[in-house]
């Protein structure tokens, strides 16, 4: 009886057919304390976006707290980061201090392109690495085992971030003398010109300038070329890396999903490069919110360099105009290290909660294009 008033109601229009949605080709991801609950759109206005942007860098931060060995991820990015340092002072030690012309771009082209690939090589095997539903923690260096079928597609997309980096450096660096009207120029000389000032007057003082590590009497340049130390041309080079940094941390902000999207959705670059566009449009609030959660915490550690720099000048007003002397260069290698440890691991933080995003984006896409019902 119960069968035949279920086809009754069916003829008769009283049962409908729920709505049919289109399962999308990539395997989802799940992930562990996930924060994007409520409208599958992601609705909701800023407030709604900016609890489940900051909820998404709590979640980071407690799967990085829960999976230790994704630390491996900070520790070799900062390797990394540390030999394109070298490689940027070798460039001025070689070509100011041994009077060896070399192609500026070229040289920084090939540095860029190295760290690059280094750095997005590491990125998809975090992503590899990160726990899957209840499947438990994978090792990290699994996940870079796991990365080495994508390394065409890494090496492609590391190519293109490579150009984009010494476009923006072009265009940070010789634009000024072609630009049109006073009014552009006086905006690039209030903007990066000014930045470009911070950062080298900045660089220039305690903690950061620490002279008296080596003493200028070791590592000496080659004779009948001068006795400076050699510390003095690491500095260039790292003001150089730190510029580079910030454009790559700007392009891998810039294109979140590309990556997920190569590794996990098995995409090209050019497929993910051109899916990853929707994705950022479903979650660019959520992204924002988390971006700068990160970054007021990262800015806030590198801002306490002030009570350092303010207590040196109390406390020893005369080494303030000299050298540091060595109690205060150990003080100022553990702002150092302080400093960079948060720094890497707030990217590290920052790669899970990219996953995360990568995830909700995803579902919000597949839930929000059902099939017509005929």
């Amino acid at each position: 009886m119960t069968r035949v008033s279920g086809i009754a109601e069916h003829w008769s229009g009283l049962c409908r057919k729920p709505p049919v949605f289109r399962a999308a080709k990539e395997d989802m991801v799940t992930f562990p304390g996930s924060v994007h609950e409520g409208l599958p759109d992601g609705g909701g206005g800023a407030s709604e976006s900016i609890r489940r942007g900051l909820g998404t860098a709590l979640s980071g931060m407690r799967t990085l707290n829960r999976s230790r060995q994704l630390l491996w991820f900070p520790f070799l990015a900062g390797l990394v980061l540390v030999v394109n340092t070298i490689g940027q002072a070798a460039f001025w030690y070689i070509s100011y201090n041994l009077h060896m012309h070399l192609d500026r771009l070229v040289w920084q082209f090939f540095i860029e392109l190295g760290t690059m690939f280094c750095l997005v090589f590491l990125l998809a095997g975090l992503f590899l690495s990160i726990p899957s539903g209840k499947e438990g923690f994978s090792s990290f260096f699994g996940g870079l085992a796991g990365t080495k079928k994508y390394k065409k597609a890494i090496f492609l997309w590391s190519f293109i971030l490579a150009i984009a980096g010494i476009l923006l450096i072009i265009v940070f660096s010789y634009v000024p003398a072609w630009l049109p009207t006073p009014d552009v120029l006086f905006l690039y000389h209030n903007g990066f010109g000014r930045f470009d000032s911070f950062l080298f007057t900045t660089l220039s003082q305690y903690p950061f300038n620490l002279s008296r590590l080596p003493p200028t009497d070791l590592f000496t340049e080659i004779p009948g070329y001068g006795g400076r130390s050699l510390l003095l041309w690491f500095y260039p080079g790292f003001r150089e890396a730190l510029i580079f940094s910030a454009i790559n941390l700007l392009l891998f902000v810039l294109t979140p999903y590309v990556v997920p999207r190569i590794v996990l959705g098995q995409k090209t670059v050019w497929e993910a490069v051109a899916g990853s566009f929707a994705m950022i449009k479903k979650t660019w609030g959520e992204a924002a919110a988390c971006t700068a959660c990160l970054g007021i915490i990262v800015y806030g550690v590198f801002l306490t360099y002030l009570v350092i720099q303010a207590a040196h000048g109390m406390v020893t007003p005369l080494a303030t105009y000299y050298r540091p002397t060595d109690a205060w260069v150990a003080l100022g290698l553990l702002y150092y290290l302080a400093l960079f440890s948060i720094v890497f691991v707030g990217a590290t933080v920052g790669g899970i909660a990219a996953l995360d995003l990568y995830t909700s984006a995803k579902s919000r896409l597949i839930t929000a294009s059902p099939e017509p019902h005929l």
